[in-house]
């Protein structure tokens, strides 16, 4: 896959977020919540103008283009905000996180703001540097998409259902915005036609049995105990009474417990969502044929990626309450298995991407009749 270049012009608009969150920050008057979204919405609006003006030739042939750039800005923001959180960092965003999103101030808000501000923001540089120079981006755009989804789909319910449901701001209501936009870039992606490839259906790969195939087997095998392990965290956040369960939530993993609610919405996502492609994606590998699976391999290593990253960080950051944090004796039990439950995805998608031919369709036979008719 060939990673397009970088766009500078991109860059240097997302950086307009430092001087702006800044300016921002002094005047007084964003102490009220209604400023804030006004404000919010009014830079976004302003944004997109001056992206149209400068830009006007890559969002006729792309407009996702135009998302890109002005993603990269609230990708900046994002950074500046756990940043600022940890201490890193002062006098940028305080208005925000105290009258826009006070959720943002969490341990599981700093994390997927880290996520957005690193792997969000280099994934919107190369896409839109892709758009610049006219080249593919399929690959980049389904692990995108993939994350993207994953950290609203936790954080926005999250929000509601959590312990900072009775500071809900008018600018939640702006986030809710957000969720529109997987959905319409998520079908423009998934339209976009897949890079020509000189691979063909290999059907000598395709006959030999799973125990002749290494790599898959060794796929099947993590996958099934990853399955395994999400259907164990699905009913230890739904409460089983039984004695493993009590011990994995007190001893291992106790940061299931916070009323944040954001841990249980992400242990359940994954019961939902992540087993049954778990299921799917071991029987892809096991049966030829089934090509649907790099595609969808790329948007759940994206997903699970971000989910697992932002668990993992607020598990152990300061802000999780000492009793829900993970026990120092158990640290490097949690640490292993989550990190393995964050690398298979990305090691299933490299495997598809690697030898595509496997998961071709093998083209049928010609008839009789039909060599006939060729013939003629």
């Amino acid at each position: 896959m060939d990673i397009p270049p970088l766009a500078g012009r991109t860059v240097a608009m997302s950086f307009c977020a430092l001087p702006v969150s800044y300016l921002l920050n002094q005047v007084s008057a964003f102490s009220q919540p209604l400023f804030v979204v006004l404000t919010s919405a009014l830079i976004l609006g302003l944004l997109f103008l001056a992206v149209y003006s400068l830009s006007h030739g890559e969002i006729t042939y792309d407009p996702l283009y135009a998302v890109f750039v002005i993603f990269s800005f609230t990708s900046v923001v994002d950074l500046v905000i756990a940043l600022q959180e940890d201490g890193y960092m002062m006098g940028f965003m305080d208005f925000y996180t105290k009258e826009g999103e006070p959720y943002l101030r969490t341990a599981h808000g700093i994390f997927i703001c880290y996520w957005d501000g690193t792997v969000h923001y280099l994934l919107y540089l190369t896409m839109a540097g892709a758009i610049r120079k006219r080249k593919r981006y399929r690959n980049l755009g389904l692990y995108w998409l993939g994350s993207f989804a994953m950290s609203i789909l936790v954080f926005l319910p999250g929000n509601i259902l959590g312990k900072y449901s009775s500071e809900m701001r008018p600018t939640f209501f702006l986030a809710i915005l957000y969720m529109l936009v997987p959905c319409w870039a998520g079908v423009r992606i998934f339209n976009q036609s897949r890079a020509p490839t000189s691979y063909t259906p290999d059907m000598e790969e395709q006959k030999k049995s799973l125990f002749q195939r290494p790599a898959d087997l060794a796929l099947i095998v993590y996958l099934i105990f990853a399955a395994l392990f999400t259907v164990f965290r699905g009913l230890v956040v739904l409460d089983c009474p039984t004695d493993a369960c009590f011990i994995y939530i007190y001893q291992y993993e106790p940061y299931l417990r916070d009323p944040v609610a954001y841990p249980k919405l992400q242990m359940l996502m994954y019961l939902f969502y992540a087993l049954p492609f778990y299921c799917l994606a071991a029987y892809a590998l096991a049966f030829p044929g089934c090509s649907w699976l790099p595609d969808w391999a790329l948007v759940f290593a994206g997903a699970i990626g971000q989910a697992q990253f932002s668990h993992m960080g607020a598990s152990m950051h300061m802000r999780t309450p000492f009793t829900y944090r993970v026990p120092e004796d158990t640290w490097a039990t949690f640490f292993l298995s989550n990190l393995l439950l964050a690398l298979g995805p990305h090691l299933l998608a490299f495997r598809c991407l690697w030898r595509p031919a496997f998961f071709l369709h093998a083209a049928l036979p010609s008839s009789p009749q039909d060599q006939d008719k060729k013939q003629q």
